[in-house]
């Protein structure tokens, strides 16, 4: 009797002292920490750095999300208008994410091998870059932005009463590669609670001036959607300022010196060379959504609104699994720099398996209950059940979604965004856009048919990208 009693109470104890554990690494996490990744267990590891990297993706999908939310109030038309102008702004998250991909395996590899400063030296070059290539953007974006709203489909009076909205997102499309570029040096670094912090602030400006702005509350004009892309914009930009002041500020372990402030062509070439990969891949994987919206469009508005409702609702759920990602590709950068090549790939592996878990248990919320989030949006029924259609299928694919982006993540960290970048061309240029076009415009499924060709595409790219992940060849990989 006294055994069983001691073991009942050796297991509160045990307990309660997990229980502990994991709140100390949550506070730690959060806080932000100055801790050896490469010296840390690798379960704690993760932890400490994907709950702050989650949170952050978290915080990017509520840009998303509040500008839907506010802008569907506006009518079908300007919720259209926005998805027209996110499928191509794609293009400007695909620049970023693919400087953020170059920028993550530099400075991941710099900080493995105990070169703080030389990490620093490389933010710069990264920000330079994203500077120069956003201005090439801008200008075209902001004079041509009628002709892009008639070029993808948009009627009339989308294009007439829209305008305003592309013009402006595309004028301040460097505020996005910042904001991309800076929080991914601080991530890569280890510093992801103050990443997270940059798109907190982002997102509370966001959130404050989106409904003043949009229906003139106050002493504020009425701007409809034009006050959308007002408040997104400036909110991003402040947190870029923000993050100028963090990394100038020199409290943590990444900072711009005085001599890191001069152009290094070596350097930029090197972030260039890392960096056209992972803009490839992902200017493959973004212009086969224009396409996709582009197709999408020719069942009609509603279906087009329903499908960017849900695709918002999908990328808020996404997201966080994003999280997870940029931790496993933090981990490998590192771990290959402090010469450590089995725990980078046990990284991956143990993210993966946590990212399926985590997927799996959205799409059971989204394909039990998928008209509740359509509603919150919307209350049009055409576009309710368009948009549940969308959701609801394409939630089926997120467990392989899941083990498929920290797979991508793994080669990224490496310095190879090669790789993913001709199975990102496999999967959506072979299967999905042919596969669209097929089944909603020859077949005649429309939404559904689309979605369907979407959940193949992906379910391509998981299985292409575990056959050669488990090859190995990606350790071998020098930045």
């Amino acid at each position: 009797m006294s055994g069983k009693k001691f073991t009942s109470l050796s297991y509160q104890k045990l307990k309660t002292l997990n229980l502990r554990s994991v709140w100390t690494d949550l506070k730690e996490a959060i806080a932000g920490t100055d801790r050896d990744f490469t010296e840390t267990p690798l379960g704690k590891a993760i932890f400490i750095l994907a709950v702050p990297m989650v949170l952050e993706m978290i915080m990017e999908s509520v840009f998303a999300i509040v500008d839907i939310f506010f802008v569907s109030r506006l009518g079908a038309d300007a919720v259209a208008t926005v998805g027209l102008t996110e499928s191509a702004m794609t293009i400007v998250y695909a620049i970023s994410i693919g400087l953020s991909m170059a920028t993550t395996a530099l400075v991941s590899r710099r900080i493995g091998e105990k070169k703080n400063k030389e990490a620093g030296l490389v933010a710069f070059q990264a920000i330079a870059v994203g500077i120069i290539l956003s201005a090439f953007i801008a200008v075209p974006g902001y004079f041509f932005a009628k002709d892009f709203l008639r070029l993808m489909g948009g009627t009339d009076e989308i294009v007439n009463q829209g305008f305003s909205y592309p013009a402006i997102m595309f004028a301040g499309n460097a505020v996005i590669m910042l904001l991309f570029i800076i929080n991914a040096v601080l991530r890569s670094s280890g510093d992801a609670a103050i990443s997270m912090r940059v798109m907190w602030v982002a997102n509370l400006i966001n959130l404050v001036l989106d409904p003043i702005l949009i229906f003139g509350l106050g002493p504020f004009p009425e701007l409809g959607i034009k006050g959308a892309a007002i408040a997104t914009t400036t909110g991003r930009g402040i947190a870029v300022l923000y993050q100028f002041y963090i990394l100038f500020r020199g409290k943590h372990r990444i900072r711009l010196y005085l001599d890191s402030i001069r152009i290094r062509f070596t350097i930029m070439l090197n972030l260039l060379k890392i960096s056209g990969g992972g803009i490839l891949q992902n200017l493959i994987a973004t212009s086969s959504w224009v396409f996709l919206v582009r197709i999408i469009a020719e069942s009609g508005p509603a279906a087009l609104a329903g499908y960017t409702i849900a695709i918002r609702i999908i990328v808020f759920s996404l997201l966080p699994a994003w999280g997870l990602s940029n931790a496993a590709s933090t981990l490998v950068g590192q771990h290959l720099g402090a010469k450590m090549p089995a725990r980078a790939e046990r990284s991956v592996w143990i993210t993966g398996y946590v990212n399926m878990i985590f997927m799996g248990f959205i799409s059971i919320v989204l394909l039990l209950f998928p008209d509740f989030w359509i509603r919150i949006f919307i209350d049009d029924p055409a576009v309710i059940n368009d948009g549940v259609i969308a959701l609801r299928i394409i939630s089926y694919g997120f467990i392989l979604y899941g083990l498929g982006m920290v797979l991508t993540q793994g080669f990224n960290g490496s310095g190879d965004t090669i790789t993913p970048t001709w199975i990102n061309g496999i999967s959506f240029w072979l299967f999905e856009i042919p596969l669209a076009y097929l089944f909603a415009i020859t077949l005649g499924y429309g939404l559904e048919g689309a979605c369907y060709a979407i959940i193949c595409a992906e379910s391509v790219l998981t299985l292409i990208s575990l056959y050669i992940f488990r090859k190995g060849k990606w350790k071998l990989r020098e930045v």
